[in-house]
């Protein structure tokens, strides 16, 4: 099939491209950067250069490729959070783009997929950990999104929630929104190259365990989440599904294997109200009272199993 990949520089992209290609689609890869194009080349689509904020360039891309399925991986959240975004996430630049991404860029995408009439759009979304007002350490799709998550996270939720709406509830297509979990592997904040961004703090042991640590999170590698989002280009009904791996875990269980992965000493444990003062109360909860997010539905209705089956092994193996 023909498809759009809107973000096929970014770090997805990068591990998506050659698996749609390898499958036999033909990729068109936008990226906004023109001294990109050899690398979204190289991954074997054909470059096109468009900024996702501009109605018409996106619309003219998209004309052009002419696609069947959309696939839609643009975010900003690439390099360094320093303490003060840590504080207040909302108000980094990082974030304040990828809502921008998440509402405008998506909403300019769907035009133009409407326009041109693809039959699929596939979204990228985020389960790497979330709050919840009731149940267990693990839900599911169905289980909502806490309406009053941590102040500081009410920002980004207000684009994440206008994108899965969105995206679910186009009339022309089907539309499938995939939560992914906490990348990790080649080219992530997580990976064995000096400046991964999150890495190098685990290596500086300036990432503790919270208080108990007893925060749950959702991991998945780079190229699981590629592979499911291949399968995605023809599987699953509309609607929603979480991209992770099989073991939601706290972060007291998983941040020492990642540490001892990275040749790492262990990390250090500090109070939760330490943890307060020094980066603020959204990280000190994400630490202590995230949850995860469960995969039986894309194992299920996209026939997707990830080659990592938990960070156990993904850490020791799956880095780079």
């Amino acid at each position: 099939m023909k498809v759009f990949v809107a973000g096929a520089s970014g770090v997805l992209g990068r591990a998506l491209v050659p698996q749609l290609v390898a499958r036999g689609h033909e990729v068109v890869g936008m990226t906004k950067s023109a001294s990109k194009q050899d690398l979204v080349r190289s991954l074997g689509a054909r470059p096109v250069v468009a900024d996702a904020l501009d109605p018409d360039a996106v619309a003219q891309a998209v004309a052009s490729a002419e696609p069947e399925v959309i696939i839609h991986e643009l975010t900003a959240l690439s390099g360094k959070m320093s303490v003060r975004d840590m504080r207040h996430p909302e108000r980094s630049p990082m974030a304040i783009m990828t809502n921008r991404l998440r509402t405008e860029a998506t909403d300019h995408l769907l035009a133009a997929g409407r326009a041109v009439g693809a039959r699929r759009f596939v979204a990228q979304s985020f389960a790497a950990f979330r709050w919840a007002a009731t149940g267990g350490p693990v839900l599911t799709e169905a289980d909502p999104i806490d309406p009053n998550p941590p102040a500081a996270l009410r920002a980004p939720l207000v684009g994440i929630l206008h994108m899965e709406q969105a995206v679910t509830t186009i009339e022309w297509g089907e539309g499938l929104v995939l939560r992914y979990g906490g990348f990790y592997g080649p080219g992530t904040a997580i990976s064995k190259a000096p400046d991964a961004p999150m890495a190098a703090p685990v290596r500086k042991r300036r990432f503790p365990i919270v208080g108990d640590g007893g925060g749950v999170w959702s991991h998945v590698h780079i190229d699981d989440a590629a592979a499911a989002t291949l399968a995605a280009v023809d599987h699953g009904q509309p609607g929603i599904y979480n991209i992770v791996d099989d073991e939601p875990a706290p972060v007291r269980e998983w941040l020492p294997v990642l540490a001892s992965a990275l040749d790492a000493k262990p990390p250090r444990h500090v109070p939760l109200w330490l943890a307060r003062l020094a980066a603020g109360e959204t990280a000190a909860l994400m630490m202590t009272d995230s949850r995860g997010s469960s995969n039986a539905k894309a194992k299920r209705e996209l026939g997707w199993q990830p080659h990592y089956a938990s960070w156990r092994l993904g850490f020791v193996q799956g880095l780079g």
